[in-house]
């Protein structure tokens, strides 16, 4: 039992540390108050854990649930100019996308027509700014940067699963020490739910809704089978989807902007330190589940602490967290190489945060990629 709880909460801990710095600035970027910030949190929490404890009681299996990372990573970029009501219609259009997709049985079909590469190309344009962002604090906090850069470098050496957490704690350490927080009241409270109406437009939809689901799919769904898959889990996937893209439906307009399986704190949950037995490791993510439902309880608690942190040391430790996700898609991007310079004009074009006719660069950029290797294949069998 101890082990289980034990995985349970190292899995929640390594999840939620690494990446809710993504989120702040996905929301920020949304225009959404501190109330709203809060509800987002509890929005997510309170889905991932029930979600986690549903799913895997149904099935006996260790189902663990998260939020996408790399979509609140292509939220922060896109965001910015729309309305929250929008921003709403955007977490409903791609949640429905995902049911659409659960009940269609289509999840196969769907990334047949989305190659690898250009949707990991894309993946890597949007997180460019997050990866330059983790060092543009070494003009105005050299210290704190280059201190938490270090620890970064030592525990991914020694302790890659906890490198981001160990970061994390050492950056907030330094800020301490130094007087380095805002100034900002950390409050302990409980979080409250905000409902905001969704409003819909066709720019949105193809701009950002369309690419955070496509991001969704190919960067959390197919690793987060894949590792479900690799420990001889045999849970169909198509109810997982509907699962998760009807808890979007739910609660998109309290801010849970997209919930997908987890992959890397998903393999905490069915390793062998979780459980010997492991028909028995479905408990571990139960238990994450319980932790993931009370950090979403306490989301106006954890709000207040990310408001007193500077903008430097947000953009670092959210930087630094997707260091890993950049270099793994950049690989996967160009491992092709009849689809490299695809994949390349899908990067360049995401990464440039172009927007034309309203529609964000992430959009344009997988479009003119599928263009490019379109065009390009009739050169290659040409030869």
């Amino acid at each position: 039992m101890v082990s289980r709880i034990s995985a349970g909460f190292v899995a929640v801990l390594v999840g939620y540390t690494s990446s809710v710095a993504i989120v702040f600035q996905a929301a920020h970027a949304a225009g959404a108050s501190p109330e709203m910030v809060s509800s987002w949190l509890w929005a997510l929490g309170i889905g991932m854990g029930i979600s986690c404890i549903g799913l895997s009681w149904w099935t006996k299996e260790p189902i663990l649930t998260a939020w996408s990372t790399p979509g609140a990573a292509l939220l922060a970029g896109a965001l910015p100019g729309l309305s929250l009501p929008e921003t709403i219609g955007v977490f409903i259009l791609a949640s429905g996308l995902i049911t659409l997709t659960g009940f269609l049985g289509a999840f196969d079909r769907v990334m047949r027509h989305i190659p690898m590469a250009l949707a990991a190309a894309m993946l890597a344009g949007v997180l460019l700014r997050f990866g330059i962002g983790a060092f543009e604090g070494l003009q105005t906090d050299t210290l704190l940067i280059a201190v938490m850069f270090g620890v970064f470098l030592i525990t991914k050496r020694f302790a890659s699963r906890y490198a981001v957490p160990i970061t994390l704690l050492t950056g907030l350490l330094w800020l301490w020490l130094s007087n380095g927080f805002t100034g900002t009241t950390i409050a302990w409270q409980w979080a409250t739910p905000v409902f905001t109406a969704p409003s819909f437009s066709w720019e949105s939809a193809l701009g950002i809704a369309v690419p955070l689901y496509v991001v969704t799919m190919a960067s959390q769904n197919v690793p987060g089978l894949s590792v479900l898959r690799a420990n001889g889990y045999k849970t169909p996937i198509s109810p997982l989807l509907k699962a998760t893209g009807l808890t979007g439906l739910v609660l998109g307009p309290f801010g849970g902007f997209q919930y997908n399986l987890a992959a890397i704190t998903a393999a905490i949950c069915m390793s062998p330190d979780a459980d010997p037995d492991a028909t028995k490791r479905y408990q571990a993510a139960m238990w994450a589940g319980a932790f993931y439902i009370a950090l979403g309880l306490l989301g106006a608690t954890v709000a207040s602490l990310f408001a007193a942190l500077p903008p430097a040391f947000v953009m670092a430790i959210a930087g630094l967290a997707l260091l890993p996700t950049i270099a793994n898609s950049l690989h996967q991007a160009l491992q092709d190489p009849t689809q490299r310079e695809a994949a390349v004009v899908t990067f360049l074009v995401s990464a440039s945060g172009v927007n034309l006719l309203g529609i964000a660069s992430a959009f344009w950029g997988l479009l003119l990629g599928l263009l490019t290797a379109r065009i390009l294949m009739f050169r290659t069998q040409g030869t």
